[in-house]
């Protein structure tokens, strides 16, 4: 069975009800898995200035996920990347602990991460794996 490194951008959307059918299917297959994040994700979401509700909605989701810490491993990878890439730091963690951890991410930037060999992505919102 195929595992998921879920991005920022799409747990967001995700929590707000905002992707076609496809993605929510998708997403909602990913989290009867339990949801990996990585670390980057969870700082990323627990920034957001929201209501009381959204908050808990969100503290509720990291607590149900599996969060993926920045390992020596990704450390390796991270400064690989970037080395060789332009490409944010957040982003590179990121990119980084799904190779690492051989997990497909979900994003809808797909140009953030776009060239990294042995990154494999699937846009919620087209379906299409890169």
């Amino acid at each position: 069975m195929e595992q998921y490194l879920m991005d920022t951008n799409v747990v967001s959307d995700y929590l707000s009800a905002s992707l076609p059918t496809l993605g929510i299917a998708l997403m909602d297959g990913a989290i009867d898995n339990v949801p990996n994040i990585s670390i980057i994700t969870q700082i990323e979401l627990l920034c957001w200035n929201t209501d009381k509700s959204t908050t808990e909605n969100v503290t509720n989701f990291i607590a149900d996920s599996h969060v993926l810490e920045i390992s020596p491993e990704v450390i390796t990878q991270c400064v690989m990347l970037r080395k060789s890439k332009k490409i944010k730091i957040p982003d590179a963690i990121i990119a980084a602990t799904a190779i690492v951890y051989k997990l497909t991410l979900i994003t809808r930037n797909i140009s953030d991460f776009k060239n990294i060999s042995g990154l494999i992505m699937i846009d919620p919102y087209n379906m299409l794996k890169k």
